[in-house]
């Protein structure tokens, strides 16, 4: 019964993206501030009034969405005061088509900030002590594949689940999340290898050629094994198997240079 429930949702789904589809077109475009900094572009919702759709605009301020002439869209972040666009046909046909928003600025009496270490969420029982915590990448991941009963968006209202996860897997989107997962781990024992180690070990004491030093780094950051003990930030344990690396890291490159 399920899977047929399933099979027909994703068939009115279909429908429906292939009628707005045929109605609507992409438009490209991107969102600037004078005062805000690049990183501050990452985030902002738009928001097609007419169709309810949204995406998010990606770390250098761009976006892509379905649209058509007098669709309104609404931009809405945090940061940002929120600010809504009447589409014209020459905002289809601009390659540059740039939104300017204003970032919101609160003023301030003096504060000072007192540290207290005992006062916290968890001391306060807001939030569980053994609750996980999760990266920016976990957490896209986490929200995309969801399966949330009382979800509304994207979903049916009353008991029903929402549809974003299955759109989200047929689409390639939950995927490319979990890739961006895989990075953001490499990314963070790079920083944690590099800081354990200064670019003068790599190249004095275990003799890697400074041109491959960046190389032997992401070498380095693929063994599992050695990940998981440069995690525990045992630093005798983890220099130890980064000797054992750096010798296999060197034979390669001897046999690669033949």
């Amino acid at each position: 019964m399920i899977h047929k429930f399933l099979c027909f949702l994703m068939v009115v789904l279909g429908q429906n993206v292939w009628s707005q589809n045929t109605e609507r077109s992409v438009i490209n475009g991107k969102i600037t501030s004078n005062t805000a900094n690049t990183s501050d572009l990452e985030g902002v919702y738009v928001i097609n009034a007419q169709t309810e759709a949204s995406v998010i605009t990606d770390s250098s301020g761009t976006f892509s969405i379905l649209a058509k002439v007098d669709d309104v869209l609404v931009f809405s972040s945090v940061g940002f005061k929120e600010k809504r666009v009447v589409l014209t046909s020459e905002n289809f046909t601009d390659l540059n088509f740039t939104v300017k928003l204003s970032m919101v600025m609160h003023q301030l009496e003096e504060v000072i900030v007192k540290r207290y270490d005992n006062i916290n969420a968890v001391a306060l029982g807001i939030v569980p002590a053994d609750q996980k915590s999760y990266t920016q990448a976990e957490r896209k991941l986490k929200t995309a594949t969801a399966l949330d009963p009382t979800a509304t968006a994207g979903g049916m209202v009353g008991g029903s689940i929402s549809a974003d996860p299955l759109l989200n897997f047929f689409s390639g989107r939950t995927a490319m999340l979990k890739k961006e997962i895989e990075v953001e781990k490499k990314e963070f024992f790079m920083k944690l290898l590099e800081k354990m180690f200064s670019w003068e070990h790599f190249v004095e004491r275990l003799k890697i050629p400074a041109e491959y030093v960046k190389g032997f780094e992401y070498y380095a950051v693929e063994n599992d094994k050695f990940t998981a003990i440069l995690n525990s930030k045992n630093k005798t344990s983890t220099e130890f198997l980064l000797g054992e690396l750096a010798v296999k890291y060197k034979e390669l490159i001897a046999s690669g240079n033949k």
